[in-house]
């Protein structure tokens, strides 16, 4: 991820900005979150930190109500029950909670969903981003060409846009107003003037903690200065064509903010992710976008039982998004790591604590919910149509690719930038690289293949992503690329395009 403060690992370095303009003012303070994030008093007898937990169990009220019971005899308080995927938030400090809930009948998994305690919220300024301005040849330069062309003032910057034909695909179909994108994220600054126009409040939620704060104002980014993920997310997937700034690669469908990253840390985690999910799920939401990882563990693996109820309970969320009709996009990871490797390292987690060096096993350690079943893998590409240096990748495990920018793969003037250019918070503009750059991409394109095709459901989505992806096949020497021509381990399928979604 492009935080600063983070370790995160969907988007790389911190972003080019280009003050081209003047700053809209401050953002609204965003709304206190619900009452339920607050972490509860622990109980007498409880002797260890406070911990939140999944608890997965078979699905319904009646079973909903027997767990609850059994939640509060182990010294846990319900935060708030997924009935319709049997899964339960729960705060509780009691150091065998886990371990008692697995002996409940009815109950499949449970665990704790971080090594960290709980702690009140609050938010903090830590710094802003590196910026470097665009100088006055550069800009005078992209005004003329956009000024020529008819283009959005900032597009002739963007090369992404032409890489994938998004910008020939907005003069044939824009997109739908009936098809919206969730940015399950950092949130959202919907105030920005290229994002505002397509922005749906009524979709729109913050997540941390679990449960969904639906106030105004509460799915914008806890500090604008350092949560601006989310923000620069949105507008790859559908800034406006209102004659300002940039353009999006589905300018006319609409976007929501799904806040799930921790104040301070911008950690996300699996009871904030699940609660995304099911938000999604029932408030009409057509792709999610998710550019990151489940934390605190960079793999969950199976044969642990808090990372396992990890897998569960995330994984039921997305299961049901997609049986209500919601298509989920995800980044692939900046590590370099070919996930089809028999083994793989991972120094960095748990990342709430203290990290231990491991080594894993792709096959029953999960990138969630970039690995869960379902899902759109996406590895990220540069100007030249090759991987990015650091996308993760592997034959089997990348479903397509996408623009998600290189430094070391530079277009011609007038960008001379290979990263890629959106928007960022106080209607601002600046330059990000990484899987997180290009997943939004891919969400850009599903959401236009919804507007072209609105019956098709998730998995007809992904199938016209693959077909109409082009693949630019291995490069000549590189021995990490493997597979076809038409199915490899750099691209998947291929890099998506968009002019065939509108037209096909």
């Amino acid at each position: 991820m492009a935080h600063p403060r983070s370790r995160r690992t969907r988007a790389l370095a911190v972003p080019l900005g280009l003050a081209l303009t003047a700053s809209l003012g401050f953002l609204p303070t965003a709304a206190t979150a619900a009452s339920t994030d607050t972490a509860p008093a622990a109980a007498a007898s409880d002797s260890g930190p406070l911990l939140s937990y999944v608890v997965n169990a078979t699905p319904g009220h009646t079973m909903a109500g027997r767990i609850a019971k059994a939640i509060t005899k182990a010294g846990g308080k319900v935060v708030i029950a997924h009935e319709r995927i049997g899964v339960t938030v729960v705060h509780s400090a009691n150091p065998q909670f886990a371990a008692e809930m697995r002996t409940v009948p009815g109950v499949q998994s449970a665990g704790a969903t971080r090594t960290a305690p709980l702690k009140a919220q609050g938010t903090t300024d830590v710094g802003k981003p590196q910026r470097i301005d665009l100088s006055k040849s550069q800009l005078k330069a992209a005004g003329s060409v956009a000024k020529a062309n008819g283009e959005e003032p900032l597009e002739p910057l963007q090369w992404d846009l032409p890489a994938i034909k998004a910008d020939q695909a907005a003069k044939v179909n824009a997109g739908s107003r009936n098809v919206t994108v969730g940015i399950i994220d950092t949130g959202v600054d919907d105030t920005h003037p290229d994002l505002k126009p397509n922005f749906s409040a009524k979709q729109s939620a913050n997540c941390v903690g679990g449960v969904a704060d639906t106030s105004k104002g509460a799915w914008r980014p806890w500090n604008p200065d350092d949560d601006y993920h989310g923000t620069h997310v949105a507008g790859t997937i559908a800034a406006a064509r209102n004659g300002v700034g940039v353009a999006g690669v589905a300018p006319g469908v609409k976007i929501a903010a799904l806040k799930v990253s921790e104040p301070e840390t911008s950690l996300f985690y699996a009871e904030s992710v699940v609660c995304a999910f099911v938000f999604a799920a029932d408030h009409g939401i057509s792709v999610t976008n998710n550019s990151y990882y489940v934390d605190p563990w960079m793999f969950n693996c199976k044969n642990d039982a808090d990372q396992a109820a990890i897998i569960d309970a995330v994984g039921r969320a997305a299961s049901y998004a997609q049986r209500k009709g919601v298509l989920n996009v995800a980044a692939a990871g900046n590590s370099g790591l070919d996930l089809a490797a028999p083994q793989l390292p991972d120094a960095s987690s748990p990342n709430d604590s203290t990290p231990v060096q491991r080594t894993i096993n792709p096959k029953t350690c999960w990138d969630v919910p970039t690995q869960l079943p379902g899902t759109v893998t996406v590895a990220a590409t540069g100007v030249h149509q090759l991987k990015s240096y650091y996308s993760n990748y592997g034959l089997g495990q990348i479903d397509v690719a996408a623009p998600g920018g290189d430094s070391r793969q530079v277009p011609e003037l007038p960008a001379k930038n290979g990263n890629i250019l959106s928007t960022m918070p106080g209607g601002d503009w600046a330059y990000l690289a990484g899987t997180s750059m290009a997943t939004p991409h891919v969400s850009g394109v599903a959401a236009l293949l919804k507007s072209a095709h609105p019956k098709s459901s998730p998995q007809e989505l992904q199938w016209l992503l693959k077909e109409q992806a082009d693949n630019p096949g291995c490069p000549t020497g590189d021995a990490t690329c493997t597979g076809t021509k038409h199915v490899n381990s750099h691209f998947g399928y291929g890099i998506v395009d968009a002019l065939d979604a509108v037209k096909k």
